[in-house]
């Protein structure tokens, strides 16, 4: 895992508001940020950042993109997982040899192309709705 890059001073966050929210409010908040992977303090941070830039937004819009984001990379490193079995299928077929794998292999390739169209499809409704 890559460290993150220090912020410089003039960057560094200095400043520390503060608000109150109830048990249900603040649980929510626990579970956004970890289904985003940030902490508390950067997924607050984040979302009202983003909001503030675009008051046409609302914070699960911001959620959302952050969602979407972990799941195009998700698809991207399964899809070069399948890509490979792929070509190791391939590789057995053309010297004739025997691929038992091929039939997984290419119910993989489905699957991953049914998660691709969701995701889209998704996607797709989300700008829709916007």
């Amino acid at each position: 895992m890559q460290q993150r890059e220090r912020l410089r001073d003039e960057k560094k966050r200095v400043h520390q508001p503060s608000c109150r929210m109830n048990d249900h409010e603040y649980q929510l908040l626990v579970r956004a940020a970890a289904e985003c992977r940030m902490s508390m303090a950067g997924f607050l941070a984040r979302s009202a950042l983003n909001a503030a830039r675009d008051l046409n937004r609302t914070t699960a819009d911001i959620a959302d993109k952050k969602e979407m984001l972990q799941e195009l990379f998700t698809l991207r490193r399964r899809l070069g997982q399948i890509g490979n079995n792929l070509n190791q299928v391939a590789r057995a077929l053309n010297s004739e040899a025997e691929a038992p794998q091929a039939e997984a292999v290419l119910a993989a390739v489905q699957r991953a192309a049914t998660r691709v169209d969701a995701f889209t499809q998704q996607y797709l409704d989300n700008q829709a709705a916007a």
